[in-house]
């Protein structure tokens, strides 16, 4: 009897490794591939499948047909390597550290967290990258089992299940960067019609080669992501393979890349739903889906389809998913430092409106930035503006920029009818005001603190930082609110907050009143005092900015001796931003910034250099 019970628990334990066996195996089966076909700085406007005065993309266009169209998908930042810090974390930027272009200093993925492949390689999964990373964060070696050129999903084990990237840069900023001999090598008459142009853009012929030439260059985008799906079909793929495509953020004509206007943000987004999956997908397929989708929700979606779980670290959402819930309808976006150009702007779609705060106002959109300038239709819309000869909604892009900013979408879809001060649109205002406050207050958001102070004192850690400051970071938002109110109700708030014992606080102060002008020169008397005294360098910078910009008094050499006084090129790079800001703006201010009076530190530094180079030219 012994011996016949051990040959009972010897044939259950045999048949318990088979039916393991065979169930990994249909697991496997189960498991579908997933892949990420993104285009290099393209929104959905330059596509006939979302606007008609795009360009037809008959290959993206038959992908839709065996899927869904999202009509409302967001970048979170309209620039590449903070859209893509988002997507590879399923985080929101400001709230990592992970918010600035170009990275300065990486900072560390948050505890408990890793970028969304390595998940998927611990489920099994090969993970490959074609080509383009370009994180703000230390991402380590155990994401991808390849990223380069040369990765592919063919080189993965066989039946293995795959998550592949593949990254077409035809569409970059870069190819709009030409010179009249491409205009005469390639006339107009061979590109696509260009359709009309942005109402708030010059009206001109270089505007409109410019447009046709980038519909060229979707067009040829198009083609190359045909070829990619013909080798998928080939390969005999497409059956047990879901397939994104998207533009990585907006672009690239003028004033949409680098900006939260809906052209930065907006991205076209295309998925494929294998036949065999489509069970897990609670959209129809062939349809066009209304829910708002941004990439901080992409990975978490990513994780959902292949079975593993999202961690609860990352803000987003899946938004594919077996059951349907409450569409969102809500899409943050984000808006930093540009290489060498710094602002501090955040936005929230909801619905059909959009709101955006600018934090600093007084750094109009048009602010000098290197590699912006090298397209020759921006060289073209900042001359006729300094020669006056654009109209009102063509000079917005190169004036103070509202506190507040408040679009129907739908009846303005390029932004340019301001309806913040309009009281039939009190209550719209209140509650996106009230909305993006909550998110931003939620994170936190470290942008609260200036980038060469986070370098010093936060990037180590951005997370715990963040956690550990969100008392102060609250009293300096409640600060820079005092700018959205009348200056006559605030007046005696603001003279004691520029008295705070913290340091933050009163830089607050002072950009909320940079950001109401003339209308603050009562405390001029204070301000005067910390442009002086504080022991700050960038508050007494600041306050010689306010100083400068109510035409107090000529603000350019203390600053450019607080500049002098630097060894910090991040500190550096900020007071910089500001005397470009104060010498290109309507004050008649000039700088002459001595190269030979920096610190080495801040001389060698590529922003800085690039920042000396325009200056130099002024």
């Amino acid at each position: 009897m012994f011996q016949s019970t051990i040959k009972d628990r010897w044939t259950k334990l045999f048949l318990l490794i088979i039916v393991c066996l065979f169930s990994h195996g249909s697991m496997a089966q189960e498991r579908p591939n997933i892949i990420w076909i993104t285009s290099e700085d393209n929104s959905k406007h330059y596509m006939k499948l979302y606007d008609s005065d795009g360009v037809e993309t008959p290959h993206i266009e038959q992908l839709s047909q065996t899927g869904l169209v999202f009509d409302h998908a967001f970048s979170n930042g309209p620039v590449c390597s903070v859209a893509r810090s988002t997507l590879i974390t399923g985080s929101y930027a400001p709230r990592i550290g992970a918010q600035y272009h170009r990275k300065m200093k990486t900072v560390p993925m948050p505890d408990n967290l890793e970028m969304f492949p390595f998940y998927l390689r611990e489920a099994g999964y090969y993970t490959a990258n074609n080509a383009k990373e370009d994180y703000n964060l230390d991402n380590g070696d155990k994401v991808w089992d390849e990223s380069s050129n040369k990765a592919s999903y063919k080189n993965r084990k066989e039946d293995q299940p795959f998550f592949y990237v593949h990254n077409f840069s035809v569409s970059h900023e870069g190819q709009l960067h030409f010179g009249p001999e491409k205009m005469e090598e390639t006339p107009v008459s061979t590109l696509p019609p260009s359709g009309n142009l942005q109402p708030n853009h010059p009206q001109t012929a270089l505007f409109e080669y410019t447009r046709a030439y980038y519909l060229d260059r979707i067009a040829e985008m198009d083609r190359q992501v045909g070829e990619l799906i013909g080798q998928l079909e080939a390969d005999g793929l497409l059956e047990n393979t879901f397939v994104f495509y998207f533009g990585d953020h907006g672009g690239v004509l003028p004033g949409s890349k680098g900006y939260l206007y809906e052209t930065g943000l907006h991205v076209p987004l295309v998925i494929h739903v294998p036949e065999k999956y489509k069970e897990r997908v609670s959209y129809k397929t062939g349809t066009r889906v209304q829910e708002f989708v941004s990439f901080v929700d992409f990975g978490p979606t990513v994780l959902h389809l292949a079975g593993v779980k999202v961690p609860k670290q990352m803000d987003g959402e899946p938004f594919l998913r077996k059951k349907n819930k409450s569409p969102n309808v809500v899409a943050y976006g984000y808006a930093d430092r540009f290489d060498e150009k710094y602002d501090f702007v955040r936005s929230v779609r909801k619905g059909k409106y959009k709101y955006i705060r600018n934090f600093h106002p007084f750094n109009f959109d048009g602010l000098w930035n290197n590699y912006r300038y090298k397209q020759m239709a921006y060289q073209e819309w900042v001359n006729l503006y300094r020669s006056g000869k654009l109209n009102k909604d063509q000079r917005q892009f190169f004036e103070v920029k509202p506190v507040e900013m408040l679009f129907d979408i739908e009846k303005d879809p390029y932004e340019i009818n301001n309806l913040a001060e309009d009281p039939a649109y009190k209550k719209q205002l209140l509650a996106m005001r009230k909305e993006l406050g909550d998110w931003l207050l939620s994170m936190p958001d470290l942008s609260f603190y200036p980038e060469y102070y986070l370098i010093e004192e936060a990037f180590d850690d951005p997370v715990a930082f963040g956690q550990g400051h969100k008392k102060d970071i609250k009293k300096y938002y409640a600060t820079i609110n005092l700018a959205i109110k009348d200056f006559y109700e605030v007046e005696k708030v603001l003279h004691r907050k520029l008295q705070d014992d913290d340091p933050w606080v009163r830089y607050w102060a002072l950009c909320a009143l940079s950001s109401f002008g003339n209308e603050a020169k009562t405390l001029e008397d204070a301000v005067n005092e910390i442009s002086k005294d504080d022991p700050v360098r960038i508050n007494r910078v600041r306050a010689s900015q306010f100083l400068g910009i109510c035409g107090v008094s000529n603000p350019m050499k203390d600053i450019e001796m607080a500049l002098y006084s630097t060894e910090d090129p991040h500190e550096a790079l900020l007071i910089l931003n500001i005397l470009v800001q104060l010498a290109d703006g309507p004050y008649g201010y000039t700088t002459s910034v001595e190269e030979d009076k920096l610190a080495a530190s801040v001389a060698d530094d590529s922003n800085i250099i690039r920042r000396l180079e325009y200056m130099n030219g002024l």
